[in-house]
């Protein structure tokens, strides 16, 4: 098993500045509750590493399969629960594909091994709420 281990310094007031694998980013709340709105939510990022994690599976299988695209975009919608702690449910994605020719069937598949098999983020999020989605192919 391989251990994560990634630290955070304040930066600001609520802020706070990481670096994993070479890249540093922040994470902070709003200005409205009292922070600096230096970067991101983090339970936005989970939703923004839901996408990253599909992505790249998506794109290795299809690549894989010798599909090109012209363009992917993948849409992520989610509710979040009015009593604390708000947390994110009924979360659903859709994958927009753009290209000629595109054949249905391998998108289909590169989808759903995704969904069903490789994305780490998915398998964890679907323990505790609905992860949906839908396709679109546009020529």
């Amino acid at each position: 098993m391989k251990k994560i281990k990634i630290e955070a310094r304040l930066k600001g007031i609520m802020g706070f500045e990481m670096e994993l694998d070479g890249h540093n980013f922040i994470t902070d709340a709003s200005e409205k509750i009292g922070g600096n709105n230096l970067g991101p939510r983090p339970k936005q990022l989970l939703l923004a590493g839901l996408i990253g994690c599909t992505g790249i599976d998506v794109m290795s299988i299809l690549r894989k399969m010798k599909v090109e695209l012209e363009d992917l975009k993948i849409q992520v919608e989610a509710d979040n629960t009015e009593e604390h702690p708000k947390v994110y449910e009924n979360i659903h994605l859709t994958y927009i594909f753009k290209g000629k020719n595109l054949p249905k069937k391998n998108i289909e598949k590169a989808v759903s091994l995704s969904q069903e098999k490789y994305c780490g983020v998915t398998a964890m999020l679907k323990k505790v709420t609905s992860v949906t989605y839908d396709i679109v192919i546009e020529e």
